[in-house]
């Protein structure tokens, strides 16, 4: 009877301390993780995804109608001034060329040596029908009529027209004198179209198209290459306008290449667009990338990553435990003495998964990992503390486009 007191007594006991131990708990509060503050550096990044595009490109065409007979380039072959891209048929231009070069080698054997052979005729007659003149005129009307006169005078006349004329002939098929000249200039002409059948590169660059095959006819005008000039490469990225706050021209940025992930490269901004994409909510930002990586190719996919802003030292907090954010403040859940309190912060450094408290809080203090629980102010907790590694891991996130993300250095 005594033992089975005993054993009541003892369960009671147990009760009692099972009961008062939960009370202490509920007295307690629940248990909720939480973030401690500290100061840390931080990196305030822009990161989004661009394409790679040249400052310049040029359209090569042809300046006439022909046939494609070869090509010489395909797209992204390296050219330079002077660089053969295509041949056209020119069978035609080629006779053009051939009947000038006929047309100045029959003037040089045949036109000018027959134009000096009349001149040297005519310069006989002439001399001739003057001396023939001179006697009659001598002699005087006793001895001959004025008729006879009248027709020696007459036929030096003729003779003296007949030598200017064949002067002026031998004078204009003389070398390089007016025939010659034009001949020449017509051999100019046509060799100069004939040289259009071979279409050459003008400018220093990168074939990006090749628009043409052999065999296709090509007309004045079309576009036959589009070749990206040498020089200035950019990176043209369209922003999320809510950043268009923290971004400014010469800030730097590290470029990754989608195909090339692990080389990266520096580029910085040179252009931000004073207008905005009213379908997309975007800003046009260019960043200029010097040097350029040998890897670089027209429209290549990159992920931009902006340095906007840095801080040495910084209180950090996650953006998890921020709630009610307008502008630049928030409210956080504060643990203080064990219990909650909701604390209106005002925020500096604004990222993806950290943001820097300006004011409101300090290094050391605690608040809840949910900002949105439902605990009221008052309400006692027991905080479960998440180590640094979590905050970090949380704060490596950053495959969001067009977001803010803040890194550790």
């Amino acid at each position: 009877m005594r033992v089975g007191r005993y054993k009541l007594l003892i369960i009671i006991v147990l009760l009692i301390l099972v009961l008062a131990f939960a009370l202490f708990r509920w007295w307690q509060g629940p248990k909720v993780p939480s973030y401690t503050l500290s100061a840390m550096p931080l990196v305030q990044n822009v990161v989004a995804s661009g394409r790679v595009t040249t400052v310049a490109r040029t359209q090569i065409g042809s300046e006439i109608t022909g046939v494609v007979l070869e090509t010489r380039v395909k797209e992204g072959d390296k050219v330079k001034p002077g660089d053969l891209l295509v041949v056209l048929k020119s069978d035609e231009l080629l006779a053009q060329v051939k009947q000038a070069e006929l047309a100045l080698t029959d003037l040089a054997k045949v036109k000018r040596p027959q134009a000096e052979a009349e001149l040297a005729s005519a310069k006989a007659q002439l001399d001739q029908a003057s001396r023939e003149a001179a006697r009659r005129r001598a002699a005087g009307v006793g001895i001959l009529s004025a008729e006879e006169i009248e027709q020696a005078v007459e036929t030096e006349r003729v003779a003296r027209n007949n030598f200017e004329t064949a002067r002026l002939k031998a004078e204009a098929l003389a070398s390089g004198q007016v025939e010659e000249a034009s001949l020449r200039q017509q051999l100019a002409v046509a060799q100069a179209q004939l040289a259009k059948a071979k279409i050459r590169s003008t400018v220093a660059g990168t074939v990006l198209t090749r628009d043409v095959e052999p065999g296709d006819l090509v007309q004045p005008g079309q576009t036959l290459f589009t070749v990206a000039l040498n020089g200035n490469t950019e990176i043209r990225v369209p922003l999320d306008e809510r950043n268009l706050p923290q971004l400014a021209l010469e800030q730097t940025a590290t470029v990754i290449a989608d195909a090339y992930p692990d080389q990266s490269f520096p580029a910085r901004i040179s252009f931000i667009a004073p207008s905005i994409d009213p379908q997309r909510g975007t800003v046009e930002v260019r960043l200029v990338v010097n040097p350029v990586p040998d890897f670089l190719r027209q429209d290549m996919t990159v992920s931009v990553n902006v340095e906007t802003a840095r801080r040495e030292r910084a209180l950090a907090i996650p953006n998890d435990a921020l709630s009610s954010v307008k502008g630049d403040k928030a409210v956080v859940l504060m643990v203080r003495d064990k219990k909650i309190k909701h604390q209106q912060v005002r925020l500096g450094l604004r990222g993806l998964t950290m943001s820097e408290v300006v004011s409101g809080l300090k290094g050391g203090d605690q608040v809840l990992v949910n900002a949105d629980s439902s605990l009221k102010d008052g309400a006692r907790v027991r905080v479960e503390p998440q180590t640094t590694s979590v905050m970090n891991s949380a704060n490596d996130n950053t495959d969001s486009k067009n977001e803010l993300p803040v890194n550790f250095d």
